[in-house]
């Protein structure tokens, strides 16, 4: 493994006892290029090509008040895999918040759960007190990287294979954009969505393939809401309206406080994907909070719509955990929220839902072959966590025509990421290729990538590839296949 290593950045961040600032989740400060990576068990693969990139939270400075996991700066980790070699980069978002905040030496907002005038400088996004991090999602689209924010910032470029910054992408709204936006890989949209604290209150649109951005509507809702994630069909997108927002006395207040809202259903606006406000459809469902969605797809008069069902959406405090972070530590502990497999049905003729867990165990952070998105799929890919936090322990395997499943857990301290499904080049079957995930084992403080061959899914992973440094955890991933990248469509 050859290492170079990057000039250090700015940092102020102190030694602390927080939960979520140690561990698994001790941030990252420095950024470097490694190329030929060691292999430490198995073979690389030769019939994969191209890149897999996650985003991860990394604080740099200081933090004013109690800090949240989804406050740290984003950072890019990308693994690049061709031939059987395999080189590895990773960089901080070069957001404007990240930028002021390296000229001034120290933190210049608030975090999720300050007050809103903790702040230094105006905020950005829905929430109007924090900055914009970068540091929830990234998805590949128009042969670039996009980086975004789940409280609405601004969508950031960045080279796939360089990770030079590209800076803010040209086709983002002045209300910004939420993280989730979705790539329809058939024809090369990206569908994204946002939301504010003024009305229409959200806003979809679409982008293509060559980056230009070609529509652009409201879906008017009845005040503020909390949305986190959208999916789409081959005609339809699917936005949503939960019973779980900021409560609004408290808003008036300027404080951001979420509760759910006895007596309101879910809800889902279906719209046909360059569709107007007039042609919303909106159905109604039972009351939950959906952090993140599957795959949708069409059958006959319904639309198929598979997602991460929380039954207990506002849980109680976790009582050991360190004082004063109980009630953050349940709102990311999947142990606590209780995300189930469901499946919603939503019917065109007769405007009817019907809906039903399709696995009891606590799941989520899912995943799927992209090349199946908005189409009838079969197998999906859910993680689970370690109890009590927010820490990805293991994969489960769905065969959603059989009703079969496959578990694969990671043992005791080691917490994986992500994991995106990588086709092999040539697949014809939907299975045919492997999860990839990055690992930090907290036994020996060093993390490493992995590929699990969905064939043989319980076996584990078939090559560990040592990373050149441990990275922290965070939140989401893609891939991206050498031809998607360059086309910007699949090919396969």
């Amino acid at each position: 493994m050859r290492i170079e290593r990057l000039p250090p950045i700015k940092a102020s961040l102190r030694p602390s006892n927080h939960p979520y600032l140690n561990g698994a989740w001790t941030p990252l400060i420095e950024e470097l290029n490694a190329t030929d990576l060691d292999v430490l068990e198995g073979t690389i693969p030769t019939d994969i090509d191209r890149i897999y990139v996650r985003n991860t939270e990394n604080q740099i400075h200081q933090p004013f008040g109690r800090y949240h996991p989804f406050d740290g700066d984003g950072m890019l980790h990308t693994i690049s895999i061709r031939d059987g070699r395999v080189d590895y980069r990773n960089r901080f978002v070069r957001t404007r918040g990240f930028e002021a905040e390296q000229e001034a030496g120290q933190s210049l907002w608030g975090g999720i759960m300050d007050r809103f005038d903790t702040s230094l400088r105006p905020g950005f996004g829905a929430h109007g007190g924090l900055k914009d991090s970068s540091s929830t999602d990234v998805v590949v689209h128009a042969g670039k990287l996009v980086s975004t924010f789940y409280q609405c910032g601004e969508a950031y470029w960045l080279n796939p294979d360089t990770l030079e910054q590209e800076g803010v992408a040209s086709w983002g709204p002045l209300d910004g954009v939420s993280a989730h936006t979705k790539v329809d890989q058939a024809t090369g949209d990206l569908l994204f969505f946002n939301y504010s604290k003024h009305p229409p209150f959200m806003h979809y649109g679409v982008v293509n393939r060559t980056g230009a951005r070609v529509h652009y509507v409201p879906i008017p809702l009845p005040g503020p809401r909390l949305p986190h994630d959208m999916a789409f069909t081959a005609k339809y997108s699917i936005l949503n309206d939960f019973p779980l927002f900021w409560d609004q006395e408290l808003l008036k207040r300027n404080i951001h406080a979420s509760r759910m809202h006895e007596g309101i259903p879910s809800r889902f606006a279906v719209i046909p994907r360059f569709g107007e406000p007039s042609e919303i459809r909106w159905f109604n469902a039972k009351p939950t909070y959906v952090l993140h969605f599957l795959n949708a797809y069409e059958e006959g008069d319904e639309i198929v719509l598979d997602g991460y069902f929380q039954d207990d959406p506002q849980p109680a405090p976790i009582a050991d955990a360190p004082n004063g972070f109980g009630q953050m530590m349940a709102y990311v502990d999947e142990a606590s929220f209780k995300p189930k497999l469901h499946r919603w049905r939503f019917n065109l003729k007769t405007g009817e839902t019907q809906e039903k867990h399709l696995d009891e165990r606590i799941l989520e952070f899912g995943m799927f072959n992209q090349r199946w998105a908005g189409q009838p799929y079969r197998f999906a890919y859910s993680t689970t966590t370690k109890p009590g936090w927010f820490l990805f322990n293991g994969f489960v395997k769905h065969d959603l025509k059989t009703g079969q499943s496959w578990e694969y857990r990671l043992p005791e301290g080691r917490y994986a990421s992500e994991s995106p499904f990588v086709p092999r080049v040539g697949a014809i079957d939907e299975d045919d290729g492997y999860l990839i995930s990055f690992i930090t084992d907290e036994n020996t403080q060093t993390s490493e990538c992995v590929l699990v061959d969905c064939k043989r899914f319980s076996e584990g992973p078939v090559v560990r590839i040592a990373l050149p440094h441990k990275i922290s955890s965070g939140t989401h991933s893609a891939w991206a296949d050498r031809d998607f990248v360059r086309y910007g469509r699949s090919t396969g």
